[in-house]
């Protein structure tokens, strides 16, 4: 039986556990020989998850897609729009880790970047996770709860930080939900929309 594509569109802003996207792509990629569907991933990056991890370490068949490429790709009218395209072509959005700065800019409608861009023209039908991961004095600052009510409000789903000790030697909340955590969520609304087609 051939298998359907379910389509991933993962974000990765400047935080830390940026560093755990290939995990979180093998991961996923790992699951194709065990569903009756295949996990199709692409990878926006902002230039700051860049410091954290190397786009090389990707796997091949996963699409890549920075600030650059969003720019690149437009000359004239009829030419893709990359932030529309992308938004079109995904079943779902993941944003892990969403620093506090892409928080910020995504509950305000703020757009500056390829990612930003993308979730403000993303389909509201279409199921958006995010994963926040920042320091625990940014986490507790009374802005970022109001900030995440209102992705919340808009639909957008959460996936809650925890608590452990933070790559600065604090421990607190703040730090992104395991990947473990993230996957089975991920496999759990695929499956809900696969079936239910």
């Amino acid at each position: 039986m051939d298998k359907s594509k379910f389509k991933i569109l993962i974000g990765a802003t400047g935080s830390v556990p940026a560093q755990k996207i290939p995990i979180l792509v093998n991961s996923l990629l790992d699951l194709n020989n065990k569903q009756q569907y295949i996990f199709e991933i692409y990878v926006v990056v902002t230039e700051h998850a860049k410091h954290f991890f190397e786009t090389s370490k990707l796997p091949d068949v996963v699409k890549i897609y920075d600030d650059a490429k969003e720019w690149i790709s437009w000359e004239k009218r009829g030419d893709p729009v990359v932030h529309i395209e992308l938004g079109k072509w995904a079943d779902m959005m993941v944003i892990a880790p969403l620093d506090a700065n892409t928080l910020a800019k995504m509950a305000q409608g703020l757009c500056d970047n390829l990612l930003t861009c993308t979730t403000r023209a993303w389909d509201m039908k279409q199921p958006l996770l995010f994963c926040p991961a920042m320091n625990t004095r940014m986490w507790e600052h009374p802005v970022t709860y109001k900030h995440i009510q209102t992705l919340k409000e808009w639909g957008h789903e959460e996936i809650p930080p925890i608590k452990k000790q933070l790559i600065c030697g604090d421990t607190g909340v703040g730090a992104m939900a395991e990947v473990e955590t993230i996957v089975e969520r991920i496999k759990s609304i695929a499956d809900e929309k696969m079936f239910n087609k």
